[in-house]
């Protein structure tokens, strides 16, 4: 399998203008609709493990299970640690051998962010991981955070600025108007601030509350320096629908291979939808013939 670290593969992606998947997993048969679907599409991915699927199944588990199934996979893949709001949690998946990490300090006072988010980041670096830290509040709710419509903040080019000055995090989210969850309106993406922020940083820029939005508005912020986005509501919808459908049609069939099985090939057609819009279909062989040195075959 080729695991490449984030930075790396979304440094790729911002030069060439497409996007990286992050997807998020929360089971056997969604990890494998996942890592199926790059294949096909021979696209490079993020694979996200997130609180709630924390909570439950454990971060030791998930990561086992994820290696497990990317055992021959022959795409770029990064195994990504979503929103731990927890250093020592942060820290765990650092030795457990993420790809990716990311410290949400976003909840936290500017100063405890950069602080906590700054030692990530030396950590994941000593070891090549990618790290990504978060300034400004994303609304919605993710793996039980809730941020209320409210209190969501569109992240300044100031703050943004003086954030990666004081932690040089590799890859940054920023609030632009997306929302975690399907949206109740239209969002309308502030890629003002957007194309200000990624000038001014110049590294990638991570969308969060990638569901649900408009594909041509996801592409134009690609365009403007927008590098990997979150997927998981739409995964999880597809996912669920497909389970209920099959069940619908076939009530009596109690083989769990059929029913999570035809779950996993809804949800499989959707990340393929996603690939096809983030632009990063046919990108795994360019990535791994430009950064060949930095792929580590398990």
């Amino acid at each position: 399998m080729a695991f490449l670290d984030g930075k790396t593969m979304l440094e790729h992606a911002r030069q060439h203008q497409y996007g990286v998947g992050a997807f998020s997993a929360h089971n056997a048969e969604t990890i494998a609709a996942i890592i199926e679907a790059a294949e096909e599409k021979r696209a490079p991915i993020m694979i996200q493990i997130g609180q709630k699927v924390i909570q439950t199944l454990g971060l030791r588990q998930m990561k086992a299970m994820v290696d497990s199934f990317a055992e021959n996979a022959t795409v770029p893949i990064a195994i990504h640690l979503d929103h731990s709001r927890q250093f020592e949690q942060t820290m765990e998946a650092i030795q457990l051998g993420f790809q990716s990490v990311m410290f949400d300090g976003s909840a936290r006072t500017f100063e405890e962010n950069a602080t906590i988010t700054d030692h990530v980041v030396k950590a994941a670096r000593a070891l090549g991981i990618g790290s990504e830290g978060e300034i400004g509040k994303i609304g919605g709710t993710e793996d039980d955070i809730t941020v209320d419509e409210k209190d969501a903040l569109i992240t300044t080019t100031a703050e943004a600025v003086e954030f990666v000055t004081a932690t040089d995090v590799d890859y940054l989210a920023v609030s632009i108007g997306t929302a975690h969850g399907i949206y109740k309106e239209t969002p309308n993406l502030r890629f003002d601030r957007l194309e200000e922020i990624a000038a001014a940083v110049q590294r990638p820029i991570v969308l969060h509350g990638g569901s649900d939005v408009p594909d041509e508005q996801v592409q134009r912020a690609i365009q403007l320096g927008v590098s990997k986005i979150n997927v998981d509501t739409e995964l999880r919808q597809a996912y669920t629908y497909g389970l209920q459908q099959y069940m619908a049609s076939n009530p009596t069939d109690i083989v769990l291979a059929n029913s999570l099985g035809a779950g996993k090939e809804v949800m499989k057609q959707k990340v393929m939808e996603k690939i096809d819009v983030f632009g990063s279909a046919g990108k795994a062989e360019e990535l791994v013939v430009t950064t060949r040195e930095k792929v580590v075959t398990l």
